[in-house]
């Protein structure tokens, strides 16, 4: 990256535009942004920290961006009404989508790493970039959430990790289409399920990003990627927890009330057993691609069987927060049918009530997955769990507000499930800390707002 080059970023924080201004940072780049949430004063530690990086903040009223030489860095879903916009074309500066930025930087890589699908990318792109860096292989690594792993007092916000390796792992984002702009040599596909488009949409979306392939990392246990896998031609390597004829297996897999113990079997007859410091069949799941796609760049298995040992996680993954008054309360990003599934299986692995605030995060995605949320609450929501829905995330710009979180609970009451709608998150609260007994788990659930892990340390400290 030329040292010549003149980022502004709108929206600095966001989980998407934080680690990449963080790598173009590091690599020599000149970095300033502008968020709501700063000008809000939400989440202020976040913005500390990038201050710290050399990163200029401005308010987003668009007086950040005043040359024509600056790089309008902005998510394509931006409105040519936000100040930064309108001043960017004022001045005469370029604008690039979040995307387009990330695909140069990973295609230009010499060992690219793309992890896509609709669950498990964050997980699985953590796992993958600890093995690397465990193996002494310098990577660089692009997340959407904060890897544990290199968190340090000075690094609260490690979304990203820069190395000096060959290989870039990154997450890949099917939601704006965008997929199509990286070419990967490895191509991970955790699984395909409804989220953000149609499903005739994401499989070609999914089929062409793994094509372009040098080689890809498929599951057989999802549905949709095993037809995948079943047409692709070129190199592949598959992976299976259900015992399905695979390239890795699991096999004695052992829950745990926040990890997992399991066997890894591959093609050739070698093993090794993983123990992982997070719970879930689904992260079972998320480790055998991580390892099939480190074996792709010549890791062994029983290295990075080893390095899965000390993998610490990802933030807000089912994350332990605490306990008090008998009460546990978990963090978890949650978000769409199929993750929320996978959390509350897990969870009803072990005994104990679930009461879990449902945040969804925006009317957009609420209206498109309604029927879906009301089917996955009423199936996997247990005899005595309850569910409470404060209205969907809404930072500004335009929406379509004709489905609102009523109509979801609404519908989980009529499928026979308990589900309350309130107006706010702090209605919420107060709600939960009224029905919450010795022996409950309190499960914060969302995506999109940073300020959820706030509210889950707040609960936990109310009920102490």
């Amino acid at each position: 990256m030329s040292e010549t080059k003149d980022y502004f970023f709108c929206g600095v924080g966001g989980s998407g535009m934080l680690p990449l201004a963080m790598i173009v940072k590091a690599r020599g780049a000149g970095v300033e942004g502008s968020d709501r949430a700063l000008d809000q004063g939400r989440t202020g530690a976040k913005f500390d920290y990038l201050r710290s990086l050399g990163v200029a903040l401005h308010p987003q009223d668009g007086s950040g961006l005043a040359r024509e030489s600056q790089i309008l860095v902005a998510s394509a879903a931006v409105e040519d009404t936000v100040p930064d916009v309108a001043a960017a074309k004022a001045v005469g500066a370029r604008r690039i989508s979040r995307a387009e930025l990330l695909a140069q930087l990973f295609n230009e890589s010499k060992c690219s790493i793309g992890v896509a699908g609709t669950s498990g990318k964050s997980t699985t792109t953590g796992m993958i970039g600890w093995i690397l860096h465990h193996a002494g292989k310098s990577p660089t690594v692009m997340n959407g959430a904060v890897m544990k792993n290199f968190v340090k007092p000075d690094a609260l916000f490690a979304s990203a990790l820069v190395g000096e390796g060959d290989a870039f792992v990154s997450e890949v984002d099917e939601s704006d289409g965008s997929i199509a702009m990286f070419h990967p040599a490895i191509a991970v596909l955790n699984n395909i399920a409804l989220d953000h488009k149609s499903m005739d949409e994401l499989r070609a979306l999914f089929r062409d990003f793994v094509g372009d392939a040098e080689t890809a990392v498929l599951n057989l246990d999802n549905h949709e990627t095993a037809l995948v896998a079943e047409k692709h031609g070129g190199k592949k390597t598959t992976y299976s927890i259900i015992g399905k004829c695979a390239d890795l297996l699991a096999e004695n897999i052992r829950p745990e009330p926040f990890g997992v113990s399991f066997d890894v079997v591959m093609r050739d007859d070698q093993t090794a057993a993983v123990c992982l410091k997070m719970p879930g069949r689904h992260n079972v799941s998320n480790a055998l691609a991580a390892i099939a796609a480190a074996n792709a760049c010549g890791i062994s298995l029983k290295e990075a069987a080893a390095a899965l040992k000390e993998f610490e996680g990802v933030k807000r993954r089912l994350e332990y927060v605490g306990e008090a008054g008998g009460v546990t309360v978990i963090d978890d990003f949650g978000h769409n049918p199929d993750k929320i599934t996978a959390s509350l299986k897990t969870l009803h692995e072990f005994p104990g009530r679930l009461l879990v605030m449902f945040q969804p995060h925006g009317f957009g995605p609420l209206k498109k997955m309604k029927d879906e949320f009301i089917a996955t609450f009423a199936e996997n929501l247990d005899e005595g769990d309850v569910l409470l829905m404060p209205e969907p995330a809404y930072f500004g710009g335009t929406v379509d507000r004709s489905v609102s979180s009523g109509d979801i609970a609404a519908g989980i009451v009529a499928a026979g499930g308990r589900a309350e709608a309130l107006a706010t998150r702090d209605d919420c609260s107060g709600r939960l800390i009224d029905l919450a007994r010795p022996g409950d788990r309190i499960v914060v659930m969302g995506a999109r707002d940073d300020t959820l892990s706030i509210f889950a340390a707040d609960l936990l400290e109310k009920l102490g």
